[in-house]
């Protein structure tokens, strides 16, 4: 069990951040639509999506620009809300919350890996691998800390600052912290997306590492077939719906999925 929670949290917060409830799913949504603007202006980014991410996998989506892939991660990471429809975590509906309480279970329960960086450049290495549980008032379990480190290859790096890192090396410092505080999801939104081919190709086989070897459950958004390629199953979204998806997927599989698509 992690760290008592300091304030009275509801019931089914309670429940959902102690494990006692059972979880069939990482993550589900159903029936989601999301619609920005009103009127005329109007427009659907999802359209009716239903989708349920396994515990222990790794699920990629793509889809073409304006295909909604991007607003359906932030809606299941609990960063954007849903127009209708439902996103659980486990067995709580993001909807049924609170900010207070989103904004725990997204600290606790949830990591994240974006295609910028987002690091603090006054901090080093390990102070940004480390700022989400600092921010809680907590600490990291220091083995677990440092098979990350050591699985990330940042060992050697931790007192550098992000200006003193290469592209590689600062997404491997995100991912670090995506991870340090055993998250029961992590989401990825483009992660080697601002990497040369052979950084974000070590990014992507660490992420696939963190499936195999840890667990850990990955969902990830890209538009690249090579970055998909290292994941358990590939959803397409188009128009904002999921209209395909492929199981142990390679590359080559998805292009002539994406060229099927595209016909």
């Amino acid at each position: 069990m992690g760290t008592a929670i300091s304030w009275r949290a509801p019931a089914r917060v309670v429940r959902y951040l102690t494990g006692r409830m059972g979880m069939p799913a990482a993550v589900a949504v159903t029936d989601a639509k999301k619609i920005y603007g009103s009127g005329d202006a109007a427009v659907a980014a999802l359209s009716g999506v239903s989708a349920e991410f396994e515990k222990g996998k790794f699920t990629a989506i793509m889809g073409p620009s304006g295909s909604g892939k991007s607003t359906l991660l932030h809606c299941l990471a609990g960063l954007d809300t849903l127009t209708s429809g439902d996103v659980r975590l486990g067995d709580v509906s993001l909807g049924s919350l609170s900010d207070k309480d989103l904004t725990i279970v997204r600290r606790q329960k949830i990591g994240f890996i974006f295609q910028a960086f987002n690091l603090i450049p006054t901090l080093d290495a390990h102070e940004n691998i480390v700022l989400p549980l600092s921010i809680a008032g907590e600490k990291p379990d220091q083995e677990w800390y440092d098979t990350v480190v050591s699985t990330v290859g940042l060992s050697d790096r931790l007192t550098h600052r992000p200006s003193e890192l290469s592209g590689g090396q600062q997404q491997r410092v995100a991912a670090a912290r995506a991870l340090v505080s055993r998250p029961e999801i992590v989401f990825a939104d483009e992660p080697s997306g601002n990497l040369d081919s052979t950084s974000g190709a070590e990014l992507l086989e660490f992420m696939r590492r963190a499936v195999d070897e840890f667990g850990q459950t990955i969902v990830m958004v890209t538009h690249d077939a090579f970055a998909a390629s290292h994941a358990d199953r590939v959803i397409f979204l188009d128009d904002g719906q999921i209209v395909a998806e492929i199981q142990n997927p390679t590359a080559d599989s998805i292009l002539d999925k994406m060229k099927q698509l595209g016909d």
